[in-house]
């Protein structure tokens, strides 16, 4: 059988399974800087899913006004691990050492894709009264908040109490993530593969 037999599954496996830390390590910066209760089960299971690699980094990596910059250069380094697989399998010719900065813009895509799926699972979640106060809930609206406060500031609901802050907010949010990363992707030479 061919390499790319195989190769396909083991794409799938590696970005599955590094996109999935990586989230959590995103995540993770989040929780701090959005200020969302670190007493929250789902919260509680991040840290511990992060706390092994981050006590190494904190070792080297201070935060910064509040700010958990050792989770952002761990979500790095875990990206830039995940592309040199990715390249090596599928027989890269340049130098693997691209993938340094390479990992940059798929962090910026990775944080617009949390943004979004947090929005659009808040508002679901506000469909039901039954979810209020679940642990989810409570942390999905924490972190969409940073993008609906100041949407919700700019169009305020109507006298109808319908609210279109959610799906403006997901609408802006799409918008900029065609805006910024086309334009980031090519400024670094992103091979496809690495684009999403």
């Amino acid at each position: 059988m061919e390499g790319g037999y195989l190769s396909t599954p083991l794409l799938f496996l590696i970005q599955i399974g590094f996109g999935f830390y990586t989230m959590l390590l995103l995540l993770r910066f989040l929780l701090q800087a959005t200020r969302a209760d670190f007493y929250n089960p789902i919260s509680q299971m991040i840290v511990n899913f992060t706390a092994p690699v981050l006590r190494q980094f904190r070792r080297f990596i201070p935060g910064y006004r509040g700010l958990d910059i050792a989770s952002l250069v761990a979500a790095w380094v875990v990206t830039t691990i995940e592309s040199v697989l990715i390249l090596a399998i599928v027989g890269f010719q340049g130098s693997l050492l691209s993938a340094l900065p390479w990992a940059l813009p798929q962090l910026v895509s990775l944080l617009f894709t949390i943004f979004i799926f947090s929005v659009v699972i808040q508002a679901i979640m506000s469909w039901f009264p039954a979810t209020h106060g679940h642990p989810l809930q409570q942390l999905v609206s924490q972190i969409a908040a940073t993008v609906t406060n100041p949407v919700r500031r700019l169009f305020p609901v109507g006298t109808s109490g319908i609210d279109f802050t959610p799906m403006l907010a997901i609408i802006g949010l799409i918008v900029l993530k065609m805006l910024i990363l086309p334009p980031l992707f090519a400024l670094f030479g992103i091979p496809p593969i690495l684009q999403r």
